[in-house]
Parts: structure tokens; sequence; C-alpha cells
């Protein structure tokens, strides 16, 4: 017999449910030339600056910000897109850049009539936001980056910086097609994943086919695209005050790129470390990475957190050059 029910696709609906309850309605926009971008948006507009969550690889926006809807959503106006590729967005241009995503973020804010925000970027959601802030200063006023590896480059892969040896490997793992590389990349994205050996290879599979294989080709092309002739040196500067989180075990994209993100923009970033936190740093510390967003988004600063893990970073960047990237 057939198994009709699919946990994945349940679990989806009451992430649609969750974020309808929340406030925000679902809506789908036609941005002309093949594009067309999905974006849940606040029902009622506040009278308050709004903010943009962009998501990074994964299943999709709502899985990567479900649990920030509650704290974040009384205070602020919350747009959370999908990228292009992911969930109901698509497009039949064929670029693949995190600037082509990013001009089309900008035409799906102003088709709500958006003219200024901050936005939060994990992971790839962190390159399509810096290229948002880079190509729009007038627009975006503050930027958070999680985990987001801005300042690799193309040698790194090369160098060992990674603990995949080439970009198909990577994407054997970011775009898992077996429960063996759904295990790997939790494994790779989470301190402790303990949990992940323990869910039978049904639900796995089942997550797989409903989250992992749907435009495969192009997310490989989005992937090429990040390390493709990157040079830190050519990445330009943003001059918005930038707050810099990363999870001190990050193994997709280690620490030390998140040091040489806060070198590259000097005194306009502040970073901070959270401590037994890997690259999914926003799913696995959510509390302390709340507490950090909100602080920075309200003008308050960063939270105070650990002063060793603080010292540390300040450490490590005042010993490089001004001129290390």
């Amino acid at each position: 017999m057939t198994k009709c029910f699919s946990f994945t696709a349940s679990r989806d609906w009451w992430y649609r449910y969750t974020f309808s309850y929340a406030g925000l309605k679902s809506v789908t926009t036609n941005l002309g030339e093949g594009t067309t971008m999905h974006c849940w948006i606040p029902k009622i507009i506040k009278p308050a600056k709004p903010n943009i969550l962009i998501h990074g690889f994964g299943a999709n926006a709502m899985w990567q910000w479900g649990n920030y809807l509650r704290p974040l959503i009384p205070r602020f106006n919350v747009y959370v897109p999908d990228l292009l590729f992911f969930g109901e967005s698509y497009t039949t241009h064929s670029e693949r850049t995190e600037h082509f995503q990013a001009q089309c973020l900008k035409k799906l804010m102003e088709s709500f009539e958006v003219q200024k925000m901050s936005l939060v970027g994990v992971s790839y959601g962190g390159f399509v936001g810096y290229s948002l802030a880079s190509q729009y200063p007038d627009t975006i006023e503050k930027v958070v980056l999680c985990c987001s590896g801005v300042c690799l480059e193309e040698k790194d892969m090369k160098d060992g910086l990674f603990k995949v040896s080439d970009l198909d490997e990577a994407a054997s793992i970011l775009l898992p097609q077996t429960p063996d590389k759904l295990r790997t990349l939790v494994k790779m994205s989470f301190v402790k994943p303990a949990a992940a050996k323990s869910v039978p290879s049904y639900f796995i599979r089942d997550f797989i086919q409903v989250m992992c294989t749907h435009y495969i080709e192009e997310k490989r092309d989005l992937i090429q695209n990040i390390l493709k002739d990157r040079q830190c040196s050519n990445l330009p500067k943003m001059n918005q005050p930038t707050l810099i989180v990363w999870g001190e075990e990050d193994q997709v994209f280690p620490l030390e790129l998140g040091y040489r993100l806060q070198r590259h923009l000097g005194d306009n970033a502040e970073p901070v470390v959270i401590k037994n936190a890997g690259h999914a740093v926003n799913l696995e510390k959510t509390k302390e990475f709340l507490k950090h967003l909100k602080a920075f988004l309200t003008d308050k600063g960063p939270a105070v957190h650990d002063q060793n893990s603080h010292n540390s970073v300040k450490d490590h960047i005042n010993g490089k050059n001004d001129g290390d990237c």
C-alpha cells in the first residue's frame, strides 16, 4: 500500500497557518521578465521600520524564520520573502548571482511601497543581503549578517578552509538527495545533531522529496556563482551599521570568514560569536540570536554577551594588519 501521509507537507502547512495567525499574509508578485517572487507581508502596517528576513539554503523561508514571528511582529513590520528557486519564487532569467537576487528583492519591496528597511540575512541570504545593501545604500539602513561567508575567496577551497574538497561535494550536501547526505548536512550545521541519527530514513526521504527536489540545477548554479572568481579585495564595503553573528563551531562557513568580514567593514561592524553553536545558529540558539537581533534593530546596540568570547574576537581582529581582508 502506498503511503499517502507526508509529515513534511503537514509541517509546511502548519508553518503557513502559523505565519497567517501571526499577522502575515502570503503574496505572490509578478515582477515581469519571467520573474515571480513570493513573500509573507504584514496584514496591517505598523508605524515602525520594516525589516526583511532573508533565508539561506534549506527548505523555504517559513522553516527558517518560524520561531522569530512572535517576538518580532509586535514591534516591527516583518517581510519574509522566498528567494528565487525557493518556495514559490522563480525566474526564467539566466542570471544566477546574488546581485540579481538582490535586484529582484528590491523590486519586490518597491511593489509593497517599502522605501527604507533593515535586513537580516542568514548564510546564503547574507550574500543576497550584502549585495542589496551595497547596491542600494539609501534603501538599507541596518544589516545583520549571520554565518554568511561573503568574504570567502575562490582560492579558499583549494587552500582547505572548508570541510568539503570541491563545489560538487558542497552541492551534494547543500542539496541533499539521499538520507546520508541530509544527515551530513545536519551534522555540519549543528553542534549537537544527535536527533538526526534517530530519525527514521522514511521521514528523511519524505523531507527530501517535498523540500529538496525542486530547481536542483538552478540551485547548483547559485552555489557555483557564489565562489566563481570571488576575491575579498573586490567586495564593496557597506557603510550601514552591521551586526555580524557567527556560531563559534560553524563547519560550513568557518569563523575565520566572520573575522575577515569584520576587518573588511571596520568600525561599521560589530561582531558577536555565539558559543556551542554551528552554522544553523539561528535555529540552534534562537533565544540568544534573537536577543542580539532585537537589541541591534531597536538602536540599543548588540546585547551584552560573553565577555571572553567578545575579547577573543577583538584580539583576533586586532592581531591582523589593517589591510588584511
